[in-house]
């Protein structure tokens, strides 16, 4: 699942870091797209093993269980060992319980009695394979500064995986400084995960929470050594993407936000009764849109990039002779959020609806819209293609609560395609989700989510989101 994708989530459609089991980290970088920026500086998220710490100390939780293919499905528990206030050591493992099924199954033993049962399982018990242990460390040096050093290993790795990440909060902006080795990335089209050597990135983003205001990121990111395919799970398409071969990449982009009241409820909310979450508490109506543009330039083996006319967008630049290209285009999106009840009453007290259309390319919408303007004033028919070009990337979102504190939900993106007359429309890498609102925190929820096109399950702890 992406990470927190949640239809609103961050504003827009930015390249987002995702969750994912497939690491203890439980992170994964998507693979950079043009011209869109990778939105590292989404604001300090809470860590994997803080995660873990809470659903340990406050949920009665002592294993946390995953799921991902092909591993299968998988147990954690983290010890963390507090040196002082402002610094703590944590160490986390994982234990592979299908992977140990199916070796006891397999086995050729029959063991006889409960003292020969205990023997066979400890035999299994040592396998290295079924184990991952991961360190990591957190120092918080002030009041807006927060670093963390990690490190992944597994039997079944070449190497451990690391990761440094420094965070700063300026009073306007995020600042975000990490590199990893080898770094996790998805490809959002094609699903495949791939194993980059050694990434390093730099993002700096403003922040607001305006209804109406402009924002603005950059980012440099540093890539080298050859990418591989991370476990071949999906190998739809082996061709590795462009943007992770060895280079260095300048992003940036500007946009403009607006977000208006359609309808608001007035009625008065139960007296005495807390919300389960505060920022689902608002019966509402509305509608929001941001515009703006975006631009890549990128040197080295990373510039290798389609031209315009094999149907990349925007505006683009290139050098002959010379490991380099510039490329810009424009971008909006339109929001819609229709919300009843105050999740307040123990059943039924919340219905949610979110839904996006997503305009990627502003150059290519263009392009395709003034062809087809072109097409019917010359009483032609408009063909496929210059019809399908000017549908956006849409995304919908239903959230209903169930009882008390716990809510299903749903997310998915709705594909189009035109070329398919019998069933022209399908949902896209649809997710599955169980909340559960922790009431005593005001706006916080423990997530249980499946993706069934990853084969992906995982819980996690999200705050402050909606």
């Amino acid at each position: 699942m992406r990470k927190l994708r949640w239809v609103m989530d961050g504003g827009g459609f930015w390249d987002l870091d995702i969750s994912t089991p497939q690491t203890l980290d439980g992170l994964a970088c998507a693979v950079p797209g043009d011209p869109l920026p990778l939105g590292l500086s989404r604001g300090t998220r809470l860590s994997r093993p803080r995660q873990l710490e809470f659903m340990h100390r406050f949920m009665n939780a002592p294993l946390i269980p995953s799921y991902a293919k092909p591993h299968g499905l998988s147990l954690h528990r983290l010890i963390s060992l507090p040196f002082s206030d402002n610094w703590v050591l944590f160490l986390l493992g994982q234990f592979n319980l299908q992977r140990f099924v199916s070796s006891v199954k397999s086995s050729e033993e029959k063991p006889k009695g409960v003292s020969s049962w205990l023997k066979t399982f400890g035999r299994h018990l040592q396998q290295k394979s079924l184990y991952a242990l991961g360190f990591s460390s957190e120092f918080q040096l002030g009041a807006n500064d927060t670093l963390l050093f990690g490190l992944d290993a597994y039997d079944d790795a070449e190497k451990p995986r690391g990761k440094f990440a420094f965070h700063h909060k300026f009073p306007d902006h995020d600042l975000t400084v990490e590199a990893v080795s080898p770094g996790l990335f998805v490809d959002n089209n094609t699903g495949n995960y791939w194993d980059v050597p050694f990434s390093t990135a730099v993002d700096l983003a403003s922040v607001t929470t305006s209804d109406s205001s402009t924002a603005y990121r950059l980012s440099a990111r540093y890539t080298s050594g050859s990418p591989k395919q991370f476990q071949n799970i999906h190998n739809h398409d082996d061709r590795v993407p462009p943007s992770l071969l060895p280079g260095l990449a300048f992003k940036s982009a500007f946009s403009y936000r607006k977000k208006v009241d359609i309808w608001r409820s007035e009625a008065p909310k139960l007296k005495l009764v807390q919300p389960y979450d505060v920022f689902l508490s608002n019966p509402h109506v509305s509608a929001s849109g941001i515009i703006g543009a975006a631009s890549t330039a990128a040197f080295g083996d990373n510039s290798a990039r389609a031209q315009i006319e094999d149907g990349s967008p925007g505006y683009f630049l290139q050098v002959s002779g010379v490991k380099s290209f510039f490329v810009a285009d424009m971008f909006a999106t339109v929001s819609f959020t229709a919300q009843l009840g105050n999740f307040q009453r123990p059943f039924l007290d919340l219905t949610r609806f979110q839904a996006r259309l997503d305009f990627s390319s502003g150059f290519k919408f263009l392009s395709a819209a003034t062809g087809l303007t072109q097409d019917l004033l010359n009483s032609q028919k408009p063909s496929l293609e210059a019809v399908q070009a000017i549908l956006p990337n849409a995304t919908v979102s239903l959230q209903q609560q169930i009882v008390g504190p716990v809510s299903f939900r749903v997310d998915s993106g709705i594909k189009v395609d035109l070329k398919n007359p019998d069933w022209p429309i399908h949902a896209q890498e649809p997710v599955f989700a169980l909340e559960y609102a922790l009431q005593v925190l005001g706006s916080a929820k423990a997530v249980a989510w499946y993706c069934p096109k990853r084969q992906e399950f995982m819980a996690e702890l999200r705050f402050l989101e909606t």
